[in-house]
């Protein structure tokens, strides 16, 4: 079993800069003594599968030196010789000189040195040194061709790329570490913020940090793998821990597989390998969701992924610490013990025991002790005497477990998995295993689950309470049903009521400079409160349309919703026919602002725009299947996607959301909401809605991301097709490509952008039926899997709506006449 669920520290990446090399390469794979490589030429790896030379990373026309993988497009740079100091031209020498130095010079500057080998001064006295690319990608310098006793080696200087038979750890004897760091940006390759280090304080473990704080922590290694990864093992993974060093490693049983680890700038770490002399690549993320994130639900805490959303709990006798803020999703703070200890009479007395966690990833060692003789009943009775140890564990977990891991004073970063992980003790009162065996016994009836669901006009709650009798039991469900109607009172919801002072105080009474644009339903302006923090108040409109029941349905609604990619509503001002709604403040304002400003657009790279398109599907896969109500937001488009600080995107403008109950997945309306250019055809033809319309305005998007053109405004002149219709055409003429956005063409992945493009075109299609659900969205983006092939979207020239809106119903309304959100809508 252990082999099927084996977690891997190595899954390799494609770096996806564009590398500009200018090089000729040479049959020769070592330099001799006194022998040079100048900028256009290159030592080449015995087998051709590494190159070494020099090349200019992105849009930078500076030069480095650097090894790649030969005949692999786009360049995959894995290790640079003078990261920190650029030549500013294409003068470079690399020059192996008589005293086994390998020397970066400056041709133009009386050879000024750049970077150097700092190899050992016994290298003077060798009878035969040279320098040679070996087909691992290690550059090394060493006593002739066949001696395996390196003098200086560029395995132990890694960059961001971490290869099979590169040690990631510590030479203890001479205090040299070796560990990864991400470039500054896909432009500079110098040292930036991110680093992997293998961290030996307490029991050693692999951590990300970002810059000196701990970001992302993979574990301590537990025998045969790495404790925090996911997935099949496609290596063969070391560990070796003795007094003179420490370090992981990794490689492949089979020669014929490359490689790589990749950090990159913005931190994350992804990973990809492929067989030699193919490209049939298999892309991977190291950190799989946000339980993943250090710490991300505070000490003393666990993290659930539950249909693919956190959940933090408390440990096993332990409280949240401030309990307010659990209730609204706020976990950093984490949990403290719920009562004091009785651990002085412990041994004695058997105050204290251990309640069991299985499918863990154990916590931060950093501060643990381990022993690697012990067994598990012994390391228990040496935590119980400890008075400070909160957990215990084996220290390897190969065979049933052997050695002992004890953790002091709290435990950061456990997280829970579905499908394998360690079995972790926490030391818990007599009093909180005595509550769990009462919860079990054969007589008592538990409830464990109750599930409800509202609408907010005319409102409706029904559910069902799940009982179980005995434990292994079947479960037992019993119904209930309740139907009631009643106005939105303060109770309904958990938000502030401002003052009318206030908000126009802190927009300095609306006025037109503080005005951030307006939308269907009236003008957003930008306040700062007396306490600095900055709000966006959406002042309604009395000709907007939307009304009170439209307006307490936001309220309601976003009060209810809780998701990183969804905006935070902070709270509401209700008065007479005066209504507004406050919210967080969005600096980068909205996706429209950068996308089609040919000036902006220029500072969404491909990377950024790839995680906008899945941030945008995790937010919108909340809204349909993981929040506690069914969504459907029917007015998804490019300017209601806000984008903060970080240009994280947030969906917005609920006012227009309609709630499903229970099961239900569609419905039907007179009048038509939404955005001409975003509709589906069988809501704007027909009034019919479901999560599939989102679907659709979610394909339109994505397509707009990728392209830099507005759906409704482009036009195709050879054939009067919209975005649709070019997307489909360049499409079905495998020239997908050539709809990318001009400012991106020195710069993407070409697997990300086909992807995008290839679901987007899923996601439009004629027939609902036909497109995907978002949950198959997600998966689709982030995966390797082949997809189905599109078929003719969705109103793809401009002549199919108005042709298919004379044929609908007379009583059907089409309300489209400009970019603002239709706001003409049936009763709910």
């Amino acid at each position: 079993m252990v082999n099927n669920i084996l977690m891997s520290f190595i899954w390799f990446l494609l770096f996806s800069h564009v590398i500009r090399t200018s090089t000729s390469s040479t049959s020769l794979d070592t330099l001799a003594v006194n022998q040079s490589i100048r900028d256009g030429e290159s030592l080449v790896s015995a087998g051709g599968i590494i190159e070494m030379g020099f090349f200019s990373p992105g849009s930078s026309k500076s030069r480095y030196l650097g090894v790649w993988y030969k005949n692999v497009s786009p360049i995959t740079v894995i290790w640079v010789a003078n990261r920190e100091t650029p030549l500013q031209n294409n003068s470079g020498v690399l020059k192996f000189n008589a005293k086994g130095f390998l020397q970066l010079l400056n041709g133009t500057t009386n050879s000024t040195i750049i970077w150097s080998s700092n190899t050992t001064s016994k290298a003077g006295n060798m009878n035969n040194p040279i320098a040679h690319l070996q087909d691992s990608g290690n550059l090394v310098v060493k006593n002739g061709q066949e001696s395996n006793d390196f003098l200086w080696q560029s395995f132990d200087y890694p960059g961001d790329t971490l290869m099979p038979g590169l040690k990631l750890g510590w030479n203890l004897e001479i205090g040299l570490q070796r560990f990864i760091s991400s470039w500054k940006s896909a432009d500079d390759p110098a040292e930036g913020e991110y680093a992997m280090k293998l961290d030996i304080r307490g029991y050693p473990q692999m951590i990300q940090f970002k810059g000196p704080d701990i970001d992302y922590r993979p574990g301590p290694w537990l025998g045969e793998f790495l404790a925090g990864f996911q997935g099949p093992v496609p290596a063969v993974q070391t560990f070796v821990f003795n007094e003179k060093e420490v370090y992981y490693k990794y490689k492949h049983s089979e020669m014929s597989i490359i490689s790589m680890y990749k950090l990159l700038p913005s931190g994350a770490a992804k990973a990809l390998f492929w067989a030699v002399g193919s490209y049939n690549q298999q892309n991977y993320s190291i950190r799989v969701d946000e339980c993943d994130d250090y710490a991300y639900c505070g000490a003393s805490s666990i993290c659930t992924m539950d249909s693919n959303l956190p959940t933090c709990e408390c440990l096993k006798g332990y409280v949240p610490k401030f309990p307010q803020q659990w209730k609204v999703y706020y976990w950093k703070n984490g949990c403290v013990p719920k009562n004091e200890s009785n651990c002085e009479n412990n041994i004695t007395h058997k105050t204290e025991g251990f309640f069991k966690y299985t499918q863990t990833k154990y916590p931060d060692t950093s501060s643990s002790w381990f022993n690697k003789s012990m067994n598990l009943e012994d390391c228990k009775l040496a935590c119980l005497r400890n008075c400070s140890c909160v957990a215990c564990a084996n220290l390897d977990t190969r065979n049933g477990g052997t050695g002992c891991l004890l953790w002091f004073n709290y435990l950061v970063d456990v997280r829970k998995f579905s499908q394998w992980g360690q079995d972790l003790y926490v030391k818990v009162p007599l009093s909180e295993l005595d509550h769990v065996a009462a919860e079990n016994h054969g007589n008592i009836k538990k409830i464990i689950g109750i599930t409800v669901a509202v609408t907010i006009s005319g409102l409706v709650t029904w559910g069902s309470i799940w009982m179980i009798k005995n434990p292994g039991a079947a479960r037992n469900t019993f119904s209930f049903s309740k139907r009631y109607k009643r106005n939105l009172r303060k109770e309904d919801v958990d938000l502030s009521t401002f003052d009318f002072s206030v908000l126009a105080n802190a927009t300095k009474n609306f006025s037109s400079g503080n005005k951030l644009g307006e939308g269907g339903f009236g003008p957003v302006y930008k306040g700062m409160l007396p306490d600095g923090q900055e709000i966006a108040v959406k002042r309604l409109s009395k000709r907007s349309g939307q009304g009170l029941e439209e307006f307490k349905n936001e309220v309601a609604l976003i009060s209810k919703l809780q998701h990183r990619n969804l905006i935070k509503l902070l709270g509401y001002f209700i008065q007479g026919e005066e209504t507004m709604l406050i919210y967080e403040y969005m600096p980068n304002k909205s996706l429209d602002y950068f996308v089609f400003d040919e000036t902006k657009s220029m500072s969404l790279d491909w990377l950024k725009r790839f995680n906008i398109i899945g941030s945008i599907a995790r937010g919108l896969l909340y809204l349909h299947q993981d929040s506690r109500l069914r969504i459907i937001h029917r007015d998804l488009k490019a300017s209601n996607i806000l984008l903060d600080v970080n240009l994280e995107p947030k969906i917005s403008d609920f006012g227009l959301a309609r709630i499903f109950l229970g099961d239900q997945i569609e419905d039907n309306t007179n009048r038509v909401a939404g955005t001409y250019g975003y509709i589906s055809p069988e809501y704007a033809v027909h009034g019919h809605f479901s999560v599939k319309s989102d679907v659709f305005s979610y394909g339109v998007i994505v397509l707009e991301i990728v392209s830099g053109k507005k759906n409704r405004e482009f036009s195709d002149p050879k054939h009067r097709h919209n975005l649709l219709g070019y997307a489909w055409r360049l499409w079905t003429e495998e020239r997908a490509l050539e709809l990318l956005d001009e400012v991106l063409r020195e710069q993407y992945t070409p697997f990300e952008v086909m992807r995008s493009i290839q679901v987007s075109l899923l996601c439009v299609q004629q027939r609902p039926e036909d497109r995907p659900d978002m949950s198959s969205v997600v998966l689709m983006l982030n995966g390797e899997k082949l997809l189905p092939k599109p078929k003719v979207p969705g109103f793809y020239n401009e002549k199919d709506l108005s042709a298919e809106s004379n044929s609908s119903p007379a009583n059907h309304k089409l309300c489209s006449v400009n970019e603002l959100s239709i706001t003409e809508l049936d009763a709910r």
